[in-house]
């Protein structure tokens, strides 16, 4: 059982920065436990691995990070383990331009954005999020790794499982997807992307105009399954997510105090953010400013993700 600690900065949110790579609580690969560990199952460059993140304080040596790992990617895991806990993430080159950011940002100081360094482990989940709720989303991806991930290495709570491979993805038949709740459309662009995986997950290892350009010559992922997955593979600060029904509309309201927007408006608010945008955005939405919901009142993955 292979290990690493990493001492985190002060202040530190571990939950809070690992949460967004969760998909829902019923997620078969990401689980956070009552005492505060995490377990992560994944398919590393090197083969699955599961991951126990626990955390702690040592007389001694101050708050300590530990990661566990079992299986043939678990050396791939540790070594990426300060990049996934936000250790590269530079939050100094942060400042705050409104009030209402400001405060989010000393109340949330110790949000970090996680880097997995794994494409397609974020890009098929964001596929199937496109144009409908999170928790459609989310049952339709626990319901195919239920079915054809793998049991994963090491000792991992009941019903953890490793994402499938590219090959077993491209296996799982029409009507799996139609029962899953994926329509053709989003079933397709997975089956694409499946297609040329090795090319896609070479962008973990680019800087992001290049990785959302290469993500996007796929038919069926555009900016925003672009920056949903970027936002997760690299742990880009500016990766803004373009495209979302509710994402402009709370933006707009948090920072003006006005109902209604649309992506040109977005941009132009957050442009005093520029090579931070995502990040703003992230504490805005904690910054609990946000519209009322009249008309759509069903949960979307801009909230469920924080």
């Amino acid at each position: 059982m292979p290990s690493r600690t990493w001492a985190p900065p002060a202040p530190y949110d571990l939950a809070r920065t690992l949460r967004v790579l969760r998909r829902g609580r019923g997620d078969p690969a990401c689980r956070q436990e009552p005492d505060g560990s995490w377990w992560r199952c994944s398919r590393t460059p090197d083969g699955p691995m599961t991951l126990r993140i626990t955390d702690r304080s040592d007389a001694v040596a101050g708050r300590l990070i530990t990661g566990t790992a079992w299986g043939p990617g678990a050396d791939w895991a540790l070594k990426q383990l300060p990049a996934l806990l936000g250790a590269g993430d530079e939050l100094d080159a942060f400042r705050p331009r409104h009030r209402v950011v400001a405060a989010a940002h000393r109340k949330h100081g110790g949000l970090r954005l996680a880097r997995t360094g794994l494409v397609m482990e974020s890009l098929v989940p964001s596929v199937l999020e496109q144009r409908i709720t999170t928790g459609s989303a989310h049952y339709a991806w626990r319901r195919l790794l239920n079915l054809y991930g793998e049991q994963p290495p090491g000792p991992v709570p009941e019903g953890m499982r490793i994402p499938p491979s590219t090959a077993t993805w491209r296996m799982v038949p029409s009507w799996e997807w139609h029962r899953a709740g994926v329509d053709r459309s989003r079933a397709a662009a997975i089956l694409r992307a499946c297609s040329y995986a090795p090319r896609l997950e070479e962008a973990a290892a680019i800087q992001l105009p290049e990785a959302m350009a290469r993500l996007q010559l796929i038919p069926g992922i555009g900016p925003w399954t672009a920056a949903e997955t970027l936002q997760r593979t690299l742990g880009a600060p500016d990766a803004l997510t373009l495209g979302d029904l509710h994402l402009p509309v709370q933006i707009g309201y948090a920072l003006t105090g006005a109902r209604g927007g649309t992506d040109k408006q977005m941009l132009q608010l957050l442009e005093p953010y520029a090579g931070q945008r995502h990040r703003a955005t992230r504490l805005i939405l904690l910054s609990g400013r946000l519209p009322n919901r009249r008309a759509h009142r069903a949960p979307h993955s801009r909230i469920a993700h924080l």
